[in-house]
């Protein structure tokens, strides 16, 4: 294991367990790694000698760390890593960034703190938005971090070269941290910050490592100490016993169990309960279309956020295609434009709003783009059209951000106009979950958008890791609006999803099934846990889980109820105890 820093103080003693929220189920054994800290500016840097060559050099610098980004960006095989890396290239190349620099260096700053400066501006502005402009304060300062380095001409933060299995620790992972790692010798991620949909957590679960993030205390840790990470628990144990080799061997051979069980979804019973694949490209579609029943969300804003000019109808129609064909005979089910307010697109920037989680956003562009939702459905329709019978999927198209039945009605109605027989909507604003039956009326499906629907009925931003608590899809108001829409579904006799990633969540699942939830959809790699889950217990059963949660008094008491409905051998394997 590679050393990389001296013993900090106060790192927690042997025997310590310190607790975060965990991403997956994975269990690691190996050395702490650290991620060397970003370079501090100094107090008194000196103005530049001649403000025209300062200025120069820092707009070099912000060029030359936006095409070391896109060239990272262009080397990964991971998609959504290779999205996250284009749009913080984005951001190094954005002329206002190095505009504000400028000016500070003709005011008489330092060009490492005009730097700096700058990007605390901006940062200040992503974080105030909320949403995923919050998130992206994590790439911006990713840039800060290199150009500052450059600036200074120290090396730039990030971990050193690994030459065994280790457990990599930091306060946050920005994409170019992760793109940097040699993931064959990452055993696990460990960090302060963030939370379960930071960019961290999406990557650790696309690739299937044991995360934890928001550990207060992580970067204290000793480089080289030895730490037990528990995605399951959520937990990291400092310095543990000789007897912890034995708990992940056991844990080894339970995630044998849990991937020996194949097929389609369905409770001990035969109750059919489909398990769906979350995607964000083709080429998700095409990673995924092994172990799943098909698509359960195909994210198509991913094809326009970093665009800085609306893709082509022809280019959507592509894209749009190669989903289909990769799930020919299966279901593909694909999410208009989730975009606008805390989603900016480059060639569309909305007015600046207050609350932009309540703006406009998703099918709401219709407000005041019309034409970008109907040109996307014509293309979606181009692409059903244009293969053949035996490379076709079975289509659905729903839309975001719903909270009307008039609105249900004038989607469905512009996406059967070209030629989509399955039409629905999500279910993630309360209003649409109240309404679910009159909303069922207009479509033939909904899908449950999960994440969001524990935003607005918590009042809470999905993305401050502070709040996790009140985000808990446990949550008892949360679970009575699920409830609420699965009834209308099963009254109506129309399909109603989970799209959201509590469907991930292997006790969730069978709460889920127990209502009548008729599909799960989640990151490809939790559909072996939520199959084994369901396979393991009787549609009664889960029913009988299901009203247990539901008579729960708070998130924790209702999850500890469907646990202690579990027999002992199936709660060991899908939470990891023992």
């Amino acid at each position: 294991m590679t050393t990389l820093d001296a013993s900090p103080a106060g790192a927690p003693a042997a025997g310590t367990v310190l607790a975060g929220i965990g991403v997956g189920r994975g269990v690691a054994l190996a050395p702490v790694a650290l991620v060397a800290a970003p370079p501090a500016v100094p107090a008194d840097e000196p103005a530049a000698a001649d403000a025209a060559e300062g200025e120069a050099r820092v707009r070099g610098v912000l060029a030359e760390v936006g095409d070391d980004l896109r060239a990272r960006a262009a080397a990964t095989a991971n998609a959504d890593l290779r999205q996250m890396l284009e749009a913080a290239a984005t951001m190094a190349g954005d002329p206002a960034l190095a505009a504000e620099a400028a000016r500070l260096v003709h005011a008489g700053t330092g060009p490492a703190t005009a730097v700096d400066q700058a990007v605390e501006g901006f940062a200040a502005v992503f974080t105030a938005a909320g949403g995923d402009l919050a998130e992206r304060a994590t790439d911006l300062r990713s840039v800060r971090h290199r150009a500052v380095a450059r600036l200074l001409g120290v090396p730039e933060p990030g971990l050193a070269a690994l030459d065994a299995p280790a457990v990599v620790v930091a306060d946050d992972l920005s994409p170019a941290d992760t793109a940097a790692l040699d993931l064959s010798k990452v055993a696990a991620i460990v960090t302060e910050l963030g939370g379960p949909t930071s960019h961290t957590a999406i990557v650790a679960g696309q690739l299937g490592l044991p995360c934890v993030v928001r550990v207060p205390g992580a970067t204290t840790l000793a480089a080289g100490t030895p730490v037990l990470v528990d995605a399951a628990a959520g937990t990291v144990e400092v310095s543990p016993s000789a007897e912890a080799a034995e708990r992940v061997a056991r844990r080894a051979d339970d995630e044998r169990l849990v991937a020996a069980v194949v097929g389609p979804g369905a409770t001990a019973d035969g109750h059919p309960v489909p398990l769906l694949a979350n995607v964000g490209t083709p080429a998700d579609a095409r990673a995924a279309a092994a172990g799943t029943e098909g698509v359960g969300l195909f994210r198509t804003e991913v094809l326009f956020l970093d665009a800085r000019t609306e893709p082509a109808v022809a280019d959507q129609t592509a894209a749009y295609a190669e989903v289909i064909e990769a799930y020919a005979g299966r279901k593909v089910v694909i999410r208009t434009l989730d975009a606008g307010a805390d989603k900016p697109l480059a060639f569309a920037t909305q007015a600046d709003e207050e609350n932009p989680a309540l703006g406009v956003r998703g099918y709401r562009l219709v407000r005041s783009l019309p034409g970008i939702v109907s040109r996307q459905l014509e293309a979606l329709g181009a692409a059903v059209r244009a293969l053949p019978a035996e490379r076709q999927a079975d289509v659905w198209v729903m839309a975001p951000m719903i909270a009307t039945p008039a609105e249900a009605r004038a989607f469905a109605a512009a996406a059967r106009e070209v030629g989509i027989v399955k039409v629905g909507v999500m279910v993630e604003v309360p209003a649409a979950a109240l309404l679910a039956e009159a909303i069922l009326a207009e479509v033939d499906f909904v899908s449950l958008g999960t994440n969001d629907l524990a935003q607005y009925t918590m009042a809470a931003d999905r993305l401050r890791g502070e709040l996790a608590d009140l985000l808990d899809p446990w949550q008892p108001a949360v679970l009575s609006l699920v409830a609420a829409t699965a009834a209308a579904g099963v009254r109506v006799g129309k399909p109603v999803g989970v799209c959201g990633e509590s469907a991930s969540d292997p006790l969730m699942a069978l709460v889920l099934a127990g209502l009548g939830i008729t599909s799960l959809s989640m990151a490809a790699g939790r559909v072996p846990a939520a199959r084994y889950a369901l396979r393991s217990l009787t549609l009664d059963a889960c029913r009988s889980l299901a009203a247990a949660a539901l008579a729960a008094p708070d998130a924790a008491s209702a999850r500890a109820a469907v646990r202690a409905g579990l027999d002992a051998d199936v709660a060991r394997v899908l939470l990891g105890e023992g």
